[in-house]
């Protein structure tokens, strides 16, 4: 992709975002439906500007209230997993203060923690059980940190402690606890390679500019959302128990062979018609 590329598509990026940050402050003060769908609409276009297509396998939450476990490649989880249907996140507190995502991270519910602070945990949690009790799904990348993407980081079962929360409260009997696998498959059509992965998933000491550098050069990006089972977690639930289930899941997702891309579907040759002879008229 070019820079003058590029800079067209921030440009239309940034043009969107500023026509939606007011309908999405409103929408959030006074409760209107709209807060559900423009975050959505804004990963979506994110996406199809920047060439990153998603596709979504197994069922996603329903009616229960559900808090999500899933491994954490990159930043670009966010907007992959963020497009399918509305959903929050839990994200670090750093992420608040950052110029522009740390506002768009506000817009979308996120909610921040803080882990140099050890009570940060519990407010956390009390946060996140008060929105599950609402009915809503919440986005938790268990492991705590992104990965390189070639393997699953242990689970941390602390912030899981949002669900036991949640039970507490009169009327809430059960929650969902659902499995989560981001994977990126393809670039330009072929398997990522390990060489490639440096330019997609954002762990260790990364900067985030040269980053999204390498992001831009790649060219189109192939990335599979797979939805595991929902574990059901009730008040008797052992709240470790429920977390080693859950990243045994997702492990097994990632390991599982992509899936081959579909092949068009061809419509069935028309038959066709036989022709006609015309009779000769008989003789008188």
């Amino acid at each position: 992709m070019s820079r003058f590329g590029v800079a067209l598509r921030l440009l239309g990026l940034i043009l969107f975002f500023v026509l939606i940050v007011g309908p999405q402050a409103l929408s959030l003060r006074f409760g209107w439906p709209l807060a559900e769908r423009l975050p959505v609409a804004f990963h979506r276009l994110f996406l199809r500007l920047f060439g990153v297509r998603v596709v979504e396998r197994g069922r996603p939450p329903g009616a229960v209230p559900t808090l999500v476990l899933s491994n954490h490649v990159s930043w670009l989880d966010i907007p992959v997993i963020g497009s399918r249907r509305p959903l929050s996140f839990i994200a670090k507190s750093e992420i608040e203060g950052w110029p522009v995502i740390g506002l768009f991270a506000k817009l979308q519910r996120s909610v921040f923690i803080d882990r140099a602070r050890r009570k940060a945990t519990a407010e956390v949690n009390q946060a996140v059980a008060h929105r599950l009790m609402r009915g809503e799904a919440i986005v938790l990348f268990a492991e705590g940190t992104t990965g390189d993407g070639t393997r699953l980081l242990p689970f941390r079962s602390s912030l899981v402690g949002a669900a036991r929360a949640a039970l507490t409260e009169p009327g809430l009997e059960r929650i969902h606890l659902q499995p989560l696998a981001v994977s990126y498959v393809r670039r330009n059509g072929l398997p990522v390679t390990r060489r490639e992965r440096p330019e997609i998933a954002w762990y260790g000491d990364m900067e985030l500019a040269p980053h999204l550098g390498l992001f831009l050069k790649g060219g189109p990006l192939d990335a599979v959302v797979t939805w595991g089972e929902p574990i059901a977690f009730d008040p008797a639930s052992d709240r470790k128990t429920a977390t080693a289930e859950a990243e045994a899941a997702v492990r097994a997702l990632i390991q599982a062979p992509p899936a081959a891309p579909e092949a068009p579907r061809l419509r069935p040759p028309v038959p066709r018609a036989a022709p006609v002879v015309a009779s000769e008229p008989k003789s008188a």
